[in-house]
């Protein structure tokens, strides 16, 4: 994950996960684009992860979404769920980010961004 400054505020940059295979002791990479969902604290607090921000870009998860409930998506309507980039925000008092990245087998990451400059992977 990256994240930039805009005008003041914040944009997080979603750029895939990588996972250690233990049994082919090998890097599974993914990339954002068939990333599962991932998720943003804008105000990380180093114990609890709240969602400030979700996102699903893996595409073809829509299309199972839309069969599982007999029904169509609209075309558009979960186009800005979909993304691998954060809506703009302002960084909060405790000065902490945090995403956490969900890989379409259901394992998880999380990365911590303190904004004095700092990033460490699970927890603080």
């Amino acid at each position: 994950t990256r994240i930039e400054s805009k005008a003041g505020e914040l944009v997080v940059q979603m750029e895939g996960i990588d996972l250690y295979d233990p049994v082919a002791n090998a890097l599974q990479v993914t990339g954002a684009g068939k990333v599962a969902a991932w998720f943003l604290d804008t105000d990380y607090d180093g114990k609890v992860f709240c969602i400030c921000q979700a996102f699903f870009p893996d595409k073809t998860a829509w299309d199972k979404l839309a069969r599982a409930l007999r029904t169509g998506v609209a075309e558009g309507a979960f186009e800005a769920l979909g993304g691998t980039t954060s809506l703009p925000f302002a960084p909060g008092p405790r000065r902490c980010v945090a995403v956490k990245v969900i890989a379409p087998r259901g394992n998880e990451v999380m990365r911590v961004h303190r904004l004095d400059g700092k990033s460490t992977g699970q927890g603080e």
